[in-house]
């Protein structure tokens, strides 16, 4: 049956039982893919089932599906004319992993942050009613995306316009990490007893039992079933946005699915049909252990056991971890805040030694920085682990209070720079241009592992609000400390002498700028030196003037967006200083366009952000002979449109 899936219009045809044919052949080719490339497995293989009910009775060239968050959409992809090349899935130049409406004229909505679907389904809803049209438009929710205010956002205002849309929330317990909360709890209620069950039956088998009137009667009370949800299910609270509830349905029961669907293609008004699925389904090593395969990479499919690796040094989310556990062994104000991601963060380790000061407040960015600031407020050191991306969801609370406020909290940006393979939503190349320009805050960032925990030192003992960015992956092999010391605020280092030239470099770029000028030097004889500059803000001031009045070219490298970064800071800061006359300057960074997905070291190489990359423009600049115009010459590379 899978081979004659060709276009999803083709499901509408086919039966109960060659569906669940086709969701079993679906389930091979993602667990045969993201085995090879990496991937969310867990996530689509819950919504298998639910993806082809879907489709069934939804035609996506009319309606419009949103997904949320994107990564449950996998089977989604492979049922809309991607099949064949769904092995190319997050490689360079293949399929991404989430929704882009780039890519198919069947993705109706990009979703790589979560919450997002209610809101663009409302916004959809009402240009289809002013249009005059009449399709239908549904958001699929879950895997966490429940516990987020945007989502609430949309629901009330969906609700109080009373248009006709669909929200399916996809229930499996879990976002990344199983979900907390009350309001999950609440959410995730089943009508599991049997007596529940038991009683649903007799009272439907009554009713059809009424001459003339049964079958319509017991069909509506299927539908409505309002007093009995309002005592025994998670309805009320939609039932307050004014949506009509309906559920929770067995989202593996592939009847039960498509009459559900059918019936609410019929329903005007706001409808959410409440779906219980199992992350992971169908994959037993996934089912068992669903937040390790949430984001998973290479493994053998087989066994599930994870791929070995050539490198086994630790990840830069790891050393953070375990410092952060040892530093709060001396320290008890110290308390830990992530957003539904204590794995991906390694604030697991803390959560384990310390489970009465750490905090998982769910999809909730916002919520996570201002209940920070709260803490802090009264005495205590809260760290708000994020990934570099999902910082940006709480721009606002970094202003006005933390940093407006001027509290002691730590905000640790993992992923920072470009993550790889989840692409262009989930790249960290925006934070210093979002965080730099912010009044009172320290902000941080590491060459290597022991640097990385004498930063989180450092911002620890600081009495006002810091950051510290690191990347994904791997470091460099450096030997960590067992007592990390503070840093001296605002000072950099020079790692190699030189005077033809000067790079001043950033994080995870001082070791391959290290590198392209050791072989530079090999090469050519040019001697080129290199400054370590540790601290965003405050810039290392007087290090810079140094270097500026000692340096005629100076290549300033960071793996963030030329456009407001690391690089425009020193510009700013010289230019400010008057030292700049005839200085040839050259900015290296992320050029002004979203990166799409692939490996790390091939992003890099392809924005000349790695060592053949650095060495490039050293060279270029260090071999430029034109005349230098009467004002100070700035080369911003490789950004074209600066």
């Amino acid at each position: 049956m899978f081979s004659a899936v060709n276009h999803p219009g083709d499901l509408a045809a086919l039966s109960i039982t060659q569906l669940e044919a086709v969701a079993r052949e679906v389930r091979r080719l993602i667990i045969s893919t993201v085995s090879a490339n990496g991937g969310h497995l867990a996530p689509s293989l819950g919504v298998t089932d639910l993806t082809l009910a879907l489709l069934k009775v939804f035609n996506p060239e009319h309606d419009r599906l949103i997904w949320d968050v994107g990564h449950q959409a996998y089977a989604y992809k492979i049922l809309t004319g991607r099949r064949e090349n769904f092995r190319s899935l997050r490689t360079m130049g293949g399929i991404s992993g989430f929704p882009r409406m780039a890519e198919s004229p069947f993705d109706h909505f990009g979703v790589g942050h979560s919450s997002t679907s209610i809101s663009a389904a409302l916004g959809m809803a009402i240009a289809r009613d002013l249009a005059g049209k009449n399709h239908t438009v549904a958001a699929i929710i879950g895997d966490g995306s429940m516990t987020a205010g945007l989502a609430y956002e949309g629901l009330n205002q969906a609700g109080d316009l009373g248009v006709n849309m669909t929200v399916v929330l996809n229930d499996n317990e879990m976002s990344i990490s199983r979900n907390v909360g009350a309001l999950s709890s609440f959410l995730s209620r089943k009508l599991s007893k049997r007596w529940v069950q038991r009683f649903k039956q007799q009272m439907e088998t009554w009713m059809r039992q009424v001459p003339r009137f049964g079958d319509d009667l017991a069909n509506y009370a299927r539908l409505s079933e309002s007093s009995f949800k309002g005592f025994f299910t998670p309805g009320m609270i939609f039932e307050a946005f004014k949506f009509n509830y309906i559920g929770p349905i067995n989202g593996h029961s592939m009847p039960d699915m498509v009459d559900i669907f059918q019936q609410v293609r019929e329903l005007n008004g706001p409808v959410l049909v409440h779906v219980l699925t199992t992350k992971g389904k169908g994959y037993v090593p996934a089912e068992t252990n669903p937040t390790y395969f949430h984001g998973v990479g290479c493994f053998v499919p087989e066994t599930g056991e994870a791929k070995k690796h050539a490198s086994c040094l630790p990840s830069y989310t790891e050393i953070f971890g375990r410092t952060l556990v040892d530093l709060a062994a001396k320290n008890d104000k110290i308390v830990a805040i992530t957003a539904a991601m204590p794995e991906g963060t390694g604030l697991h380790h803390f959560a384990d030694a310390y489970p009465d000061r750490f905090f998982d407040v769910g999809i909730c960015e916002q919520h996570a920085v201002t209940m920070a600031a709260g803490l802090a407020s009264q005495g205590f050191r809260p760290v708000v682990a994020v990934y570099s991306t999902f910082m940006q969801r709480s721009y606002d609370q970094i202003v006005h209070d933390v940093c407006l406020q001027n509290l002691p909290v730590t905000l640790c940006l993992d992923r920072a720079g470009l993550v790889g393979e989840d692409g262009a939503t989930h790249h960290g190349t925006f934070d210093i241009s979002y965080l730099r320009h912010i009044p009172n805050l320290l902000f941080m960032a590491p060459k290597d592992e022991p640097e990385l925990q004498s930063m989180l030192a450092t911002a620890l003992s600081h009495p006002g609000p810091t950051a510290i960015r690191y990347p994904r992956g791997v470091g460099v092999g450096a030997s960590t400390v067992d007592t990390p010391e503070p840093l001296p605020v605002g000072r950099g280092e020079t790692l190699r002498q030189g005077p033809d030239a000067v790079i001043v470099a950033l994080g995870s770029r001082v070791h391959p700028s290290l590198e392209a000028a050791e072989e530079l030097a090999a090469e050519t004889g040019r001697d080129v030196a290199v400054f370590n500059a540790r601290f965003i803000k405050p810039l290392p001031g007087e290090q810079l003037l140094e270097l500026a009045r000692s340096h005629s070219r100076i290549l300033v490298v960071e793996e963030n967006v030329v456009a407001g970064g690391f690089g425009s800071a020193v510009l700013e800061f010289l230019a400010g200083q008057g030292v700049l006359h005839g200085q040839r300057i050259r900015l290296l960074g992320i050029p002004d366009h979203f990166v799409e997905h692939g490996p790390q070291r091939i992003l890099r190489h392809h924005v000349g952000l790695d060592k053949a990359g650095i060495k490039k423009a050293l060279n270029e600049l260090l071999t430029d002979q034109s005349p230098t115009p009467s004002n100070d010459r700035l080369e911003r590379s490789p950004c074209p449109n600066s």
